[in-house]
């Protein structure tokens, strides 16, 4: 049985009429970037929770939860909902493998995300570690809209400290956008407009990527980078360069 961390909401941060980030105050242990933890909510005498990434670094507070407020989704409606002040239950610890100090040596990191799974990677970005650990950091960005392309600050800050490492490309799949590729994860890649905007190969010799996101995404991208680009999935016993965390 969880022993919960009692915690405050700070700020209810709405980006648009679905996407939130939780800012939550609470005494939680150490943990490594790429990590997530769980929140939970007394509901109707029932302690709901979920498990959440956490975007802030490991060394910032508060704690922050980016998450989208699921239709009839019996907590994220209720998270959308705090207000600062408001009580919320955190799990003790944080879990999750999708961190570098888990993946081999490269000179090239993609971080691949669809929605809410850039969450993690945004913790990674505001590592030092990240920076020393590869030459090249890409940070792809996949949304239906426009506005759903949120932590713009965040990522600006990271494009502002490591300008020559830092590579950041927006896709956007539902509308017409002059900044972003358009379409999905996989058909840039697979067309070559992914490795073409950042000026990088995703080869087995230089690369390591990081997925997180939609089911779909990850299993089509994975295939894709597997049977096009020479990339096997990583592991402890079997070390590769393809590491994955699904949203759902």
């Amino acid at each position: 049985m969880t022993d919960w961390l009692d915690a405050k909401v700070v700020e209810n941060k709405q980006w648009n009429d679905r996407l939130h980030s939780l800012r939550v105050q609470a005494d939680f242990p150490k943990f490594k970037a790429g990590q997530f933890t769980r929140l939970a909510l007394d509901i109707d005498g029932e302690l709901i929770s979920r498990p959440f990434s956490l975007v802030n670094a490991p060394d910032e507070h508060p704690l922050d939860f980016y998450f989208i407020e699921v239709p009839e989704g019996v907590l994220s409606t209720r998270l959308a909902h705090l207000q600062p002040g408001d009580d919320i239950k955190v799990a003790p610890k944080a879990a999750g493998l999708l961190t570098p100090d888990q993946i081999p040596e490269a000179h090239h990191l993609y971080l691949l995300a669809t929605g809410t799974g850039i969450g993690p990677f945004l913790s990674i970005i505001k590592t030092t570690e990240i920076w020393r650990q590869f030459k090249k950091v890409v940070l792809v960005h996949s949304v239906r809209f426009q506005n759903e392309l949120t932590y713009q600050e965040t990522i600006a800050a990271a494009q502002a400290a490591h300008p020559e490492a830092f590579i950041y490309i927006p896709i956007v799949s539902r509308e017409d956008c002059d900044f972003a590729l358009s379409g999905r994860i996989p058909q840039t890649i697979e067309d070559g407009r992914l490795e073409h905007r950042a000026g990088l190969e995703i080869s087995p010799a230089d690369s390591q990527v990081m997925l997180c996101g939609n089911p779909a995404m990850i299993q089509d991208t994975m295939a894709l980078l597997i049977d096009q680009r020479g990339l096997k999935k990583h592991s402890r016993r079997d070390p590769g360069q393809i590491s994955i965390e699904k949203y759902w």
